[in-house]
């Protein structure tokens, strides 16, 4: 496996294969490779001639308050993993190389990142568009692969590349959860062991509105009623959202009458843990108004 860490090498090595007719697979990721990354990296592996997986902790997408400093960053269990997968190049840019000195231009997207983490991380979005933008014009990928987990940030992407052009065809992968169901993510090393035990609530909860959406509810007040049901069984948490959307704008739902997507953040602790589920309305069975009492 190759290790490029300047921008302008990974550029002339993408389009040395370009010319060749060689097709490029890319899986962006801040590292701290876990077995939901390793499964995107698989995807990526079937579908390409050559491999590129970057790791880039970004500091335009934390807040001021946020993690940047302390995101894990383990760079040696990183490479074992990608050559285990046959990753052909890991690109590891610095922060000046990716903002050198006088850098001043951002990428945003407006609609898709109005609500929910949007609202919650205001800049968050600004710095992954502006990131993803730049990986994508350095790696020069066929395609890429991200994981349904980030909903929000894989809408983002879709519109990034649509509006601008890109020529990069996005491929989303269901998302890698626990044998207890929590979603795998970078930051689950920051639960205690008491938070970690409790932690899988946040996907039961989903499951739950899930469940009452297959059984014929339709009011989407009811469905987050039931979400937080559970999660209120559990006083530790702090729910920060949960939210019945249209799968392709993120607007809230008033009544799910066709395909949903439901979101759902909360704080655990110093961890926030966020996750969702696509759900379908049940068929051909008259839809089940319940009682708010």
């Amino acid at each position: 496996m190759k290790i490029i860490r300047r921008p302008e090498v990974m550029v002339a090595w993408s389009e040395n294969l370009r010319r060749q007719g060689v097709t490029i697979g890319f899986v962006p990721t801040m590292g701290a490779l876990h077995e939901g990354h390793r499964s995107l990296i698989r995807a990526g592996r079937r579908r390409s001639d050559a491999l590129v997986v970057s790791v880039f902790v970004n500091p335009t997408q934390f807040g001021p308050t946020e993690d940047f400093a302390r995101y894990p960053r383990v760079l040696d269990r990183d490479h074992a993993l990608c050559r285990t997968e046959g990753v052909d190049v890991c690109f590891e840019p610095t922060v000046e190389a990716m903002y050198p000195k006088g850098y001043q231009t951002v990428v945003m997207v407006s609609e898709i990142t109005r609500r929910w983490e949007g609202e919650r991380r205001p800049h968050h979005f600004q710095g992954v568009a502006t990131v993803v933008t730049k990986l994508f014009r350095i790696v020069q990928p066929h395609f890429a692969v991200f994981g349904q987990k980030d909903y929000q940030q894989v809408l983002l992407v879709r519109r990034l590349v649509q509006d601008l052009n890109l020529g990069v065809k996005i491929i989303i992968c269901p998302t890698v959860r626990e044998p207890d169901g929590l979603a795998m993510s970078s930051r689950n090393i920051y639960l205690s062991e008491q938070e970690r035990t409790i932690a899988p609530l946040l996907y039961k909860s989903l499951k739950a509105g899930s469940e009452a959406i297959r059984k014929g509810v339709i009011e989407a007040a009811l469905v987050q009623s039931t979400m937080a049901a559970v999660l209120k069984q559990e006083p530790r948490f702090t729910i920060e959202y949960l939210a019945v959307c249209d799968p392709l704008t993120l607007e809230p739902l008033t009544l799910v009458t066709s395909k949903a997507i439901l979101l759902g953040a909360v704080r655990l602790g110093s961890v926030r843990l966020i996750d969702n589920l696509i759900v379908s309305p049940a068929r051909n069975q008259r839809a089940k108004r319940l009682s708010s009492a």
